[in-house]
């Protein structure tokens, strides 16, 4: 981390912050044996401006993981930029073209990771509707289109090779877009997953779907849409309430469909990053104490109205992969 020349303010605001992350417990990550992965929705990233202090908090959060899916990322990346900087060197980032129009919001998709852990595989893509139909006009077109399309590319750590699938579903309330519009767009992700999973030339063929998909509660309709093709959430995360300010919304998921790999990968160790300290939009007034030029709209501008949810994972699967090929083996004899 390269936090350079920082005002007193800044120091006593990071050293706050570094107490709030280190009651989250997230372990250390070991070259070629464990990495930590997250999905974070960072408000309205690049799209106003924000103080040195915000960048410099959200380049310490960031820096806990080896690879994030950050959401709300803005057409304009000069702020993802500076976070970068200070990140430092080994730190890169993968990130999709933007919508110009109002349900794209100008908003891009990204995954920003640390090269020293994580190797970029070279698949880097929008996701393509695979329901596709022939017109009256001979086109090929969907029964829905995407709000944000869903952003996808392949990674490698250690022996774990995976493909990171994220999305922002979109938002409304009860009126014109209710939790029931959702989930028709959740329920054609889910449909696409399924699908992809048994494609002969897949790249890979673990998939892992993350992102802010504006789920309320696991309860209801959105929720059923997206685990409607069998996905599932780890262990390690199922006992998460919320990944808003509040925790009682469960806006932000990390999924996977049933398989050995995921069973060995995926660790019994995740949960949420609160950078609030349990004050909720209160909490985030100590980390600017002393600070000018915060957001008039507010602070959760500066930072996010979200929290990061991540899972430690073991990149050693080796052997639970050598266990799939003969489990395969067995099947194809029967």
């Amino acid at each position: 981390m390269h936090h350079g020349t920082i005002s007193p303010e800044i120091a006593a605001g990071l050293k706050l912050l570094r107490s709030r992350i280190a009651q989250a417990k997230i372990p250390s990550s070991k070259l070629d044996e464990t990495i930590n992965l997250a999905t974070w929705n960072i408000r309205e990233f690049g799209a106003g401006p924000r103080t040195e202090a915000s960048l410099h908090y959200v380049a310490e959060i960031i820096g806990q993981f080896d690879v994030v899916s950050v959401v709300e990322l803005r057409d304009d990346v000069r702020q993802l930029r500076k976070v970068l900087d200070i990140l430092g060197p080994y730190w890169d980032v993968i990130y999709s073209d933007y919508s110009s129009d109002a349900g794209g919001n100008h908003e891009r998709l990204a995954f920003i990771h640390d090269t020293r852990a994580v190797t970029f595989t070279g698949l880097a893509s929008h996701v393509v509707p695979s329901d596709r139909k022939k017109d009256a006009k001979s086109d090929y077109i969907s029964d829905i289109a995407w709000w944000r399309p869903p952003y996808m590319a392949g990674f490698q750590a250690g022996s774990f090779d995976f493909i990171l699938v994220v999305a922002h579903i979109r938002w409304g309330g009860d009126g014109a877009v209710g939790e029931s519009d959702r989930a028709r767009e959740l329920t054609k992700l889910a449909n696409w997953v399924a699908a992809k999973a048994k494609e002969k030339s897949v790249t890979d063929k673990d998939l892992v779907i993350l992102g802010d998909f504006n789920i309320p509660t696991t309860a209801g309709p959105a929720f059923k849409a997206i685990t409607s093709t069998g996905l599932q959430i780890p262990k390690a995360l199922r006992g998460i309430t919320g990944s808003n300010l509040a925790k009682n919304k469960r806006y932000d998921q990390l999924l996977h469909l049933p398989s050995p790999v995921f069973d060995k990968a995926f660790t019994g160790q995740g949960g949420v990053l609160d950078f609030a300290g349990d004050g909720g939009v209160e909490g985030l007034k100590d980390l600017f104490k002393g600070i000018k030029g915060t957001s008039s709209k507010g602070l959760t501008y500066e930072l996010s109205d979200h929290l990061p949810l991540w899972i430690h994972v073991n990149t050693d699967n080796a052997e639970a992969k050598l266990d799939q090929v003969l489990s395969q083996g067995r099947k194809r004899q029967k």
